[in-house]
């Protein structure tokens, strides 16, 4: 299936906070962007590619798409704030993308700490993973935020069961330009909150998740395993998991929904 290509002059409407470019194809768009970073470019740069071909997710797993089915693109951000709020960052962007995808009518939800669901009658469905990187340039810190979103995928070219795509939870396929937008905006709008009120955005985040509440299992980098009920955000971007043994925070690894045993 052809699906149909991006917009430039739509996306020109962005400017001057974003400046947008799009690509045909990349092996990776996060790559790309560091190094225009490191040359020194400033933030609000996005890079688009209409077909990556060795994109990187969380846990370096890899992934590629069909041409023109997912929206794949990086973001420059240059957040002046300390090192200790830097976490927050993967969680921001997953609450700007479920933002924008419910006000486009899905019902998105955020997993922890950053995939985007969509809750379907077969159940969660992640159709958006997101991949947030601090790259040093000259001129200070600057963080490369990667967002793949399955957009246009059929579902014959779904990567996994416990995937979907825009155009299977709605049943037609989306304007890629218009979604594109709407994501790119209210990234920036999120981003602007999260610097003036970040425990307004705290709440935000809390009200939009699909974990807190659950029982869960959290797989921990170094292979451990971590089970209990996912209670709260703390202030350093962390679920905090109640089990057997009280409260843990977990700052990194996978986290499972488990289903409630009645």
């Amino acid at each position: 299936m052809r699906h149909p290509s991006l917009d430039p002059g739509r996306l020109a409407a962005l400017a001057p906070r974003l400046d947008v470019e799009v690509y045909d194809e990349t092996p990776s768009t996060n790559p790309l962007l560091a190094d225009r970073a490191r040359a020194g470019a400033a933030e609000g740069l996005v890079i688009v590619t209409e077909h990556q071909t060795a994109g990187r997710g969380r846990l370096d797993r890899t992934w590629q798409t069909p041409p023109r089915s997912a929206l794949t693109f990086s973001v420059l951000l240059r957040p002046d704030v300390p090192p200790a709020r830097w976490p927050w960052l993967p969680l921001v962007t997953g609450l700007a993308v479920t933002g924008a995808l419910r006000d486009l009518g899905y019902p998105a939800g955020v997993k922890w700490p950053n995939d985007v669901l969509l809750t379907l009658p077969e159940g969660e469905r992640k159709v958006c993973g997101i991949l947030v990187e601090r790259v040093e340039t000259p001129t200070g810190p600057a963080a490369v935020i990667g967002i793949g979103l399955n957009s246009s995928m059929s579902a014959e070219e779904l990567p996994l069961a416990t995937a979907t795509s825009l155009a299977v939870a709605g049943g037609a396929e989306p304007d890629r330009t218009q979604v594109l937008m709407a994501l790119l905006t209210s990234l920036t709008s999120t981003y602007d909150a999260w610097l003036a009120d970040p425990e307004g955005i705290a709440t935000a985040y809390t009200a939009a998740s699909i974990t807190l509440g659950r029982r869960v299992r959290a797989e921990l980098p170094g292979g451990g395993v971590l089970e209990g009920t996912a209670t709260r955000i703390d202030e350093l971007g962390r679920v905090v998991v109640a089990g057997p043994d009280g409260e843990n925070a977990v700052g990194a690894g996978d986290v499972v929904h488990l289903r409630s045993v009645e």
